[in-house]
């Protein structure tokens, strides 16, 4: 998989699938940090975030696709 990536402005890098592409639709945006895996709606940037472990959020994410989160 893909990822397209940009910085926020609170220093967060945040990656998105390339496979959403540019046309809107159903889409989050992911910002690993050492204390905390962030989530947040591409088309509502602004619209705050969801906060989870790193090991709780690796663990869905095994579950879900059988990848990992690095930083």
């Amino acid at each position: 998989m893909n990822t397209e990536q940009a910085t926020g402005t609170n220093g967060l890098v945040w990656f998105r699938s390339s496979h959403s592409g540019n046309e809107g639709g159903n889409c989050v945006e992911v910002a690993a940090g050492s204390e905390a895996v962030r989530v947040r709606d591409s088309k509502d940037r602004a619209g705050g975030t969801l906060a989870f472990p790193p090991a709780a959020w690796s663990a869905f994410v095994g579950f879900a696709g059988g990848a990992t989160v690095t930083e």
